[in-house]
């Protein structure tokens, strides 16, 4: 449950599935064209991002969760996904993190990665790693408080709105012995 003003709100939390694809494309097309939080600049069609979708099976370490409210409005989502394409690299993941405009500050971002974290705790992954575009306070909190320390910036490593944005990279570890 989170709350959002004074009601509280149900909120469920399942595997990602074709039918949420129409919102998921919509929801990241929001970042796309608003914010420089990703580096894509052109929206996507539900089409081109069904690959995407695709590529998140309900187990393995590479996984999309939804969020979604009592009415079944999406609230957000979070991904696992390569980090490289190496064999060397198979036990490291990215992570991704989008919340709907509305749903900040609400615990959306906090019960999507409680249930990710929870799912990956019998996966063969040792770190996750999040590139968080700089400035993003709201991600940084979220990240450091499960547990994510920052491991270096990159800076200005990507071109967008005519100016150019650091991504400040964070680390996770995983497995045994990692709450």
């Amino acid at each position: 449950m989170i709350r959002s003003g004074r009601k509280p709100t149900e909120l469920q939390v399942r595997a990602g599935r074709e039918g949420d694809l129409a919102e998921l494309t919509a929801l990241y097309n929001h970042y796309v064209v608003e914010t420089p939080i990703t580096f894509d600049t052109a929206p996507f069609t539900t089409e081109e991002r069904l690959p995407w979708l695709r590529s998140h099976p309900e187990d393995g370490p590479h996984r999309l969760l939804v969020a979604r409210d009592a009415g079944e409005a999406l609230l957000g989502y979070v991904t696992t996904s390569p980090l490289r394409p190496k064999a060397a690299y198979a036990t490291s993941v990215e992570v991704s993190i989008y919340c709907a405009p509305d749903a900040g500050g609400k615990g959306v971002g906090t019960a999507l990665y409680e249930q990710l974290f929870k799912e990956l705790e019998g996966e063969d992954v040792h770190r996750a790693y999040a590139g968080i575009t700089q400035p993003n306070a709201a991600s940084e909190r979220l990240h450091t408080r499960f547990g994510f320390r920052p491991v270096g910036t990159y800076t200005e490593a990507g071109r967008k709105f005519g100016r150019y944005w650091d991504i400040t990279w964070y680390e996770k570890h995983l497995g045994p012995g990692t709450a």
